[in-house]
């Protein structure tokens, strides 16, 4: 979401972009987008494990070889570090084309949820030897670019992301939807939106509900969104509803129609869903770090607990579900945070570091 945010905020600017990634599931006919979107090269994927509806890139050197020799970019930027991001890597550097990076996912952080917690050192290896390869790396806040800084990685640069505080907003409040999940207008909504995946400490948000339902017995979970664990979640939490994937409006709704969000990642670069429920006036509790130590007052717009620390957030979960006085006041100054979080500025800055990097001025574009 945030790549196409930003393809499609330097699309409007006039530039050029021509975009590669593998053929997901979701693809028909060859279809390479609308008529508004860039133009795009599609690559053999394979299913990723655990995800099934997604690809990820096979190798592809000699085909971007030949397509950027024949329609040379003055910059290559690489989304993700997968064998299709180091083909793209190889071929640009073979053709002297300038490449920046961006760290998007903590890839080493999630082997430890998927029995691979031993190859978390590899994993670092592998991702600093692909950065440092790279002019630059973008990172989505100082706090990651600090810690990628003491793992080794090269020149770091942040690229924050902003949010649509015209889709998400608390005007989209439905009572209807409330109905729908058998809520009433006093009772209390507790959210989660994400993948459905042990990375996202999903389990925790589970039992975070159960501690708010200690005190608020007539409490509701509502879960957004779809992942390797929404089968089991599904068999041991049946009064749960399950929403599962929900896009655009509807997605806003959702977001709207909600009173509190525990979020218990561990794994974040940044985390989206934070920004997009303060902007829809959901006050969020969440670890101590990310977007959630960029952007949350703790008390004020939100609430944080120490970083890891499963008591404090069990214990935040409760005493704020105590108090729906405080949830809808920090609702009401999350959504004013939010309403500084302009996707604009976040274009106009990658736009100059892509510019600087390729040595192209801005007459050029």
């Amino acid at each position: 979401m945030t790549l196409e945010r930003v393809v499609r905020g330097l699309t409007a600017r006039g530039h050029r972009l021509h975009l590669v990634r593998p053929r997901q599931i979701s693809d028909k006919n060859g279809a390479t987008g609308d008529s508004g979107s860039p133009e795009q090269t599609l690559v053999f994927g394979l299913r990723i494990p655990g995800y099934r509806e997604l690809n990820f890139g096979l190798p592809a050197a000699r085909r971007l070889s030949r397509l950027w020799a024949k329609q040379r970019p003055d910059v290559v930027h690489v989304a993700t570090e997968g064998p299709l991001g180091w083909s793209a890597l190889r071929a640009a550097e073979r053709l002297g084309i300038p490449v920046s990076s961006s760290f998007h996912t903590n890839f080493h952080s999630y082997g430890g949820h998927y029995g691979f917690g031993g190859l978390r050192k590899l994993a670092l290896r592998y991702l600093r030897r692909f950065h440092r390869r790279t002019r630059v790396t973008f990172a989505p806040t100082a706090e990651m670019c600090d810690r990628l800084e003491q793992d080794g990685f090269g020149d770091l640069r942040v690229l924050g992301r902003g949010v649509d505080t015209e889709l998400f907003s608390a005007e989209k409040r439905s009572d209807a939807l409330r109905r729908e999940w058998g809520a009433g207008a006093e009772t209390l909504v507790v959210g989660y939106f994400g993948r459905v995946a042990a990375e996202k400490n999903i389990h925790l948000a589970a039992r975070a509900f159960l501690a708010i339902r200690e005190v608020r017995p007539e409490s509701v979970f509502v879960l957004v969104g779809d992942g390797p664990l929404a089968t089991e979640l599904k068999q041991k939490y049946p009064e749960f509803h399950y929403r599962g994937m929900r896009r655009g409006d509807d997605l806003a709704r959702h977001y709207a129609s909600v009173d509190f969000f525990p979020f218990p990642s561990v794994t974040e670069t940044f985390g989206n869903v934070i920004t997009e429920a303060m902007a829809s006036g959901v006050p969020v509790l969440s670890y101590d770090y990310a977007a959630a130590r960029a952007f949350i007052r703790d008390g004020e717009n939100g609430a944080k607990a120490p970083l890891d620390d499963e008591k404090a957030f069990l214990e935040r979960a409760r005493q704020l579900a105590a108090d729906p006085a405080t949830l809808r006041s920090m609702g009401k100054q999350a959504r004013e945070t939010a309403l500084g979080l302009s996707w604009e500025r976040v274009v106009e800055s990658f736009e100059r570091e892509l510019m600087a990097i390729s040595g192209v001025i801005e007459t050029n574009k």
